[in-house]
């Protein structure tokens, strides 16, 4: 039977942008903004909201920050509203990759003390062993990582050897597309903000978080490509209610990576109403679907938010 950790993985991976993991090295985005689908099979239809008033126009797109090659997404409604824009905003815009390293280096590791195998429960030392090791990796491999590092290691090496990529993510893709056309390209928050998040976590969440990936690496695969055909569908009411019941169990988690920065932005998006012109906003798609959505805090402040229908 199914239980509500098998859905963590997806669940944070389309909450948070992917960190780099065990040194990998992002390529060049191999899809083009094109605007003919390669076939039916691979045709995505994401969700896309508007927020609108005499001279400002607010577009709300939600991601998967990680997916396969040769699914058909940016296109009609999509980009069409993204050539409207003037600006594109991201959750964040990454840092060059020393700046990166250095952080993760400070936040993630831990380079004295026990090992992470030693800080886990004695029960839990062999199953976590035997994740590595089926994964490819060293008994030892992650042992200076903190648990919350560690946690997202486990959750992208899996499902990147089933082939999907964080160059052909949304997020990859829209970039290399604005500087391409010379939009802005803004950003919610800093990397070091989203690093922080994970490292603020309490330790028993932290660890928590680490033991549930563990227990749900060999279905990590199936939940995403769940996720990923939910949001391929435009249907943010079945992706809210996947992650609802995966977060449902770690208020900790959810507060921190989900209802706070909803808040936030929706505040974000209010203030830059004020400031005429055209934004494409493209966060995590869970950040758009459920009660305590981007776009449910906006419409608490009376702000009229409209689902596009293509």
């Amino acid at each position: 039977m199914k239980t509500t950790a098998m859905k963590t993985t997806a669940t944070i991976l389309a909450l948070l942008l992917a960190l780099p993991a065990c040194g990998q090295q992002r390529s060049a985005p191999k899809q083009a903004t094109k605007t003919t689908h390669v076939r039916a099979a691979n045709d995505a239809d994401p969700a896309l909201w508007v927020v609108k008033d005499k001279d400002t126009t607010v577009y709300l797109f939600g991601t998967i920050h990680v997916l396969k090659p040769g699914l058909s997404w940016f296109d009609e409604a999509v980009k069409t509203a993204f050539d409207r824009s003037d600006t594109l905003a991201l959750e964040m815009v990454e840092p060059d990759k020393a700046t990166a390293q250095g952080i993760i280096t400070a936040k993630g590791l831990n380079p004295t003390g026990p090992t992470l195998t030693e800080r886990l429960p004695a029960n839990k030392r062999a199953a976590y062993t035997r994740t590595l090791t089926d994964l490819g990796l060293p008994a030892n491999a992650l042992d200076r990582m903190k648990p919350w590092y560690a946690a997202m290691n486990l959750s992208l090496l899996p499902i990147m050897k089933m082939g999907y990529d964080p160059a052909q993510g949304p997020e990859t893709v829209l970039t290399a597309a604005a500087k391409a056309s010379g939009k802005k390209v803004a950003a919610l928050e800093t990397f070091e903000q989203q690093i922080g998040f994970f490292d603020g976590l309490s330790p028993s969440a932290q660890t928590q978080f680490l033991l549930s990936t563990v227990d749900e690496v060999p279905k990590a695969g199936e939940e995403m490509s769940k996720m990923v055909d939910e949001w391929s569908r435009g249907d943010p009411d079945a992706l809210a209610r996947d992650m609802n019941d995966s977060l449902k169990d770690s208020p900790e988690v959810a507060k921190t990576l989900l209802t706070d920065r909803n808040a936030r932005w929706a505040k974000w998006i209010e203030n830059r109403m004020k400031t005429p012109g055209t934004v494409f906003v493209a966060v995590g798609a869970g950040h758009l679907a459920g009660p305590q959505s981007v776009q449910a805090h906006l419409m608490r402040d009376k702000v009229k938010v409209s689902r596009i229908r293509y």
